[in-house]
C-alpha cells in the first residue's frame, strides 16, 4: 500500500517547456490507467510547476502558451494522461505486479480455448507469458496489452478471445425480481416472459467469465434454472 505522505512528479514537455505536478502514486497510475477517478485525488497540490525541487511554480502566462489555458485540472489531467510519471524502483515493481495481475485477469475473462470453448485457468496463462518471456508496459493500457499478449500465447497454447450467450429459463417464483440482478452480469440481449410466469433470457458476457456467469444464476435460483452456453464469436 502507498503511504499517505508518499508523492511522485508527473511532468510534460510542451513546446520546450516543462511542466510538472505532485501526484499520489497509486491514484496517478489508476487514472492514467482511465479508472474513473477524480482528478481531486490524484493531486497532491493544486499547482502546476515548472521545477518542483526548486519549488518553480510555472506562471498562468506560460499556461497559457503551451497549455491554451491556466486552468489546473485541465492541465494536470492532460499531463497525466500524456505525460510521464516518476517512480522509485520499488513503486515501480509494484506497479508493473499489480499490471500484470490486471492483464491475466482480463484474458482469463475474456478468452477460452477453442478446441474445448471453456475458461482458461489464471495460472496457466502467466505461466505460458512467463515461457514466453512476455514483458509488461507500465505505460500502455491493460486491455491493450492484453489483446497482443494473446496474440502471442496463441503460438504455445490454444486460446482466443471471445464472447459467449448464456440462454436461461428463470423459474416464475424468482423471475420478476431477479431481472435486474441478471442484467448486472452481462448484457441482456433478449427476455422473453412465458405464459407460466417464467423468464427466458439471453445475456451476453465475457466468453470467460461463464462458469463465473452460470454459478451466479443458480445461485440466485437456488439451482432451478435451465441454463446454456454457447459461444458466439
Amino acid at each position: 500500500m502507498t503511504r499517505k505522505h508518499e508523492y511522485i512528479i508527473a511532468w510534460m514537455n510542451i513546446k520546450g517547456q516543462r511542466f510538472e505536478i505532485l501526484v499520489k502514486p497509486d491514484e496517478a497510475f489508476r487514472f492514467k490507467e482511465g479508472e474513473k477517478i477524480d482528478i481531486d485525488e490524484v493531486l497532491w497540490t493544486d499547482t502546476i510547476y515548472k521545477d518542483v525541487r526548486k519549488g518553480l511554480k510555472a506562471s498562468p502566462e506560460a499556461l497559457k502558451r503551451a497549455f491554451g489555458t491556466d486552468d489546473v485540472v485541465k492541465i494536470a489531467e492532460k499531463i497525466l494522461r500524456e505525460g510521464e510519471i516518476q517512480l522509485t524502483e520499488e513503486q515501480r515493481r509494484k506497479m508493473l505486479e499489480a499490471k500484470k495481475r490486471k492483464i491475466i485477469a482480463y484474458i482469463a475473462r475474456n478468452a477460452i480455448d477453442p478446441k474445448t470453448g471453456k475458461p482458461i485457468p489464471e495460472s496457466r496463462i502467466e505461466s505460458a507469458m512467463e515461457e514466453l518471456r512476455i514483458g509488461i508496459d507500465l505505460y500502455k493500457p491493460a486491455e491493450a496489452q492484453a489483446v497482443e499478449i494473446v496474440k502471442k500465447l496463441a503460438r504455445v497454447m490454444p486460446i482466443r478471445l471471445a464472447r459467449a450467450v448464456v440462454q436461461a429459463r428463470i423459474p416464475p417464483e424468482f423471475s420478476g425480481r431477479l431481472y435486474r440482478e441478471l442484467a448486472r452480469l452481462g448484457e441482456v440481449k433478449k427476455a422473453d416472459w412465458l405464459s407460466d410466469g417464467s423468464l427466458q433470457v439471453e445475456i451476453e458476457i465475457p466468453a470467460g467469465a461463464q462458469v463465473d456467469v452460470v454459478n451466479a444464476i443458480q445461485r440466485l435460483t437456488k439451482g432451478r434454472a435451465q441454463v446454456n452456453v454457447r459461444v458466439v464469436k
